[in-house]
């Protein structure tokens, strides 16, 4: 078993199935309604993975699940964990302006604040949507109070990554969100290329190979793990859509779990606050309403 001096971090994304991206051009949100809500059981059942393992994780929650799932996101406070914002609608930023994303991100963090009573510090973008084009968001998240953001993912894909942002967590160089310190999802060199770690790649992977990564990067720096409550559901209902799309959604869901408790067994988590603030990195939050937002 690795045992970090620091744990790495432990992130859900709590959306439902038909909420990812993958599918939004098939299912928009008005269609939400119409489908099997799945999310509260399927994050039940992660959350008693994680109690057999005595781990405690940061859960990113969708403020539209927020909102009618109360009582899940006060159970995964009660537990222990962190709960942070995952924006409100899963639109993805780069086809927001910034005044619709800025009212979203600050009505979603106000419900999960009013459910938990207790500040949000943390932010994921759908898909990782901060981009270089939308770099700007990171502004918009320091206003609204967060301290820490886990959007930027250093990879190349067709629908996230800045590959040249740094590996490892570090605080912002953008005189506006300078206290803001990104806690990117993780992502390794090896073998002369770069593999991402987690979510999908987690279900694309041989056990084997996810392990060397987060082993190798272990050694260096914290990792920043990440997987949705709907990987541990191979029967939830299936969306027709594109080959690539039922693809990166589908395979290796029966696989999931068991994979998911070996991880447990292997490695040390932890949430991103605790992981952060182990590293001399978590600076208090300061209330949006502090910075004209009240």
């Amino acid at each position: 078993m690795d045992v970090p001096a620091v744990p790495h971090a432990m992130s859900v994304d709590v959306e439902d199935y038909y909420q990812v991206s993958a599918f939004a051009k098939r299912v928009r949100p008005d269609d939400w309604q119409r489908f099997e809500p799945r999310v509260a059981r399927n994050t039940f059942r992660v959350l008693g993975l994680f109690e057999q393992a005595g781990v405690r994780a940061t859960f990113f929650v969708l403020g539209w699940v927020a909102e009618r799932n109360p009582g899940l996101v006060r159970e995964i406070a009660a537990a222990g964990h962190e709960v942070a914002c995952h924006g409100y609608s899963h639109e993805l930023i780069y086809r927001q302006s910034a005044a619709q994303f800025g009212a979203e991100t600050r009505r979603a963090k106000a419900i999960l604040e009013d459910q938990i009573q207790s500040p949000v510090l943390g932010y994921r973008a759908a898909s990782y949507s901060i981009v270089q084009d939308t770099r700007w968001a990171l502004d918009v998240l320091h206003e609204a109070g967060f301290v820490y953001d886990s959007s930027i993912f250093p990879v190349r894909h067709d629908r996230y990554g800045i590959p040249t942002a740094p590996l490892v967590p570090h605080r912002l160089d953008m005189p506006a969100a300078s206290a803001l310190v990104e806690f990117p999802p993780t992502a390794v060199d090896h073998l002369g290329l770069r593999f991402p770690v987690g979510g999908g790649y987690f279900r694309l992977y041989p056990y084997r190979l996810t392990h060397h990564l987060l082993r190798k990067a272990g050694r260096e720096r914290p990792c920043m793990f990440y997987l949705h409550p709907w990987e541990i559901d191979p029967d939830q209902p299936r969306i027709p859509t594109g080959a690539v799309s039922r693809f990166r959604h589908y395979l290796n869901l029966h696989r999931c779990e068991a994979r998911l408790r070996r991880l447990l067994e292997d490695f040390r988590f932890a949430p991103a606050r605790d992981v952060l603030d182990a590293l001399g990195m978590l600076p208090a939050p300061v209330p949006a309403r502090k910075r004209g937002h009240g």
